[in-house]
Order: structure tokens, then sequence, then C-alpha cells
């Protein structure tokens, strides 16, 4: 990656992170509900079997609403687990009361800590930033883009975020791999 990018890119991480920092409790409970709406419609439209979804981590949206919903109609649900640095990651079967740890190479989020890896036929991926193309920026560590391109079959993806990161663009890199959907607070982000 040119290193006017990379660096471009840790600027507008730390910007962004300091912008979601600014935002009050009332304010994220009100773009939640919108969220919540707009994207469990879009999970029950696509009907995914295996809902990939994240923990939710320095200030990003909780799907846990959404995936509940999900689990009551009779699909199932996975969470990433991260076995190893710079290697994709490997979703694992979730449901109330599976046993989770720490993660060792992921910030300590939460993770499953035993079953088979499973492969998500929709993965709810949580934004930083993002653009109109649908590409988005992450923490940097490049692991959604490197499981997507892992798998036989992609997954269909919808990044979810709040509008706030929305960037005229990320100055998508050849490993990058635009989403799907985006689904924001905000009505014109899909």
């Amino acid at each position: 990656m040119d290193n006017d990018i990379a660096a471009w890119r840790r600027a507008e991480r730390t910007r962004l992170l300091a912008i979601r920092k600014e935002a009050d409790a009332a304010q994220f409970a009100h773009w939640s509900a919108a969220i919540t709406e707009r994207l469990a419609a879009l999970v029950a439209a696509c009907a995914p079997n295996m809902l990939g979804f994240y923990w939710p981590h320095r200030g990003e949206y909780d799907p846990m609403t959404v995936v509940a919903a999900h689990i009551d109609r009779g699909g199932q649900a996975a969470l990433p687990a991260l076995t190893a640095r710079a290697h994709p990651l490997e979703y694992r079967r979730w449901y109330p009361g599976v046993a989770m740890a720490p993660g060792k190479f992921s910030f300590g989020i939460p993770e499953p800590t035993e079953g088979p890896a499973v492969i998500p036929d929709l993965m709810l991926v949580p934004l930083l930033g993002f653009d109109g193309k649908r590409y988005r920026l992450g923490y940097g560590g490049g692991y959604f883009d490197r499981t997507l391109a892992a798998y036989p079959v992609r997954p269909r993806t919808i990044g979810v975020g709040w509008a706030l990161g929305r960037l005229s663009t990320i100055h998508p890199q050849p490993h990058d791999i635009p989403l799907d959907a985006i689904v924001t607070e905000a009505n014109d982000d899909t």
C-alpha cells in the first residue's frame, strides 16, 4: 500500500474514533433504533440460515437484537474467532449460553471457545468508515477482507455502522472487497 494512503487511513481511523466518542448516549440510542429497524428488515429479507455477526467494540452498533430475532425465526448465528494474527477469521456457532472467552489476538473481544468452523450465508460487518462504493474502513487488520477472500463461495455482506463514518472514498486497494450493502441510521446508505 502506498505510504501516503496508509498514513491517510491511520489518520481517518483516529479521527472517526474521536467523532464516535463525541456522540452522547441519547444519540446512540436514537441511531441504534433506526439501524435496528432497517437491519432487521434486510436480514429477514435475505433469510440466511447462518448469520455471521460481530461482538460490538469501541462504540460500534450492537446487532444483538437483530441476531436474537434471526434465531427466534429458526436461524443460526456465528461469531468470529481470531486464531492467529494476519489469518482469516474463523466463524463459530453462537447461541445464548455458548462458552465465550476474550480473544487472544482480537483486543480481548469475546469469542466462542469451542465448536467447528462454519461459513455464514450472510455476514454483518462493523464499519468505522465507508464510502459510496461500499468499501469499508475498519481498524486496519484486514481480517474481514482476508476472510472473505479465503471463502470458496463469498457470503453476502452488510456493513453496519454510524452515518458519521461516511467518507468520499477510503482509497480502496486491491485487497479491499466492497460490501453488498451498508446500513446506517440514515436512509441513503444501502
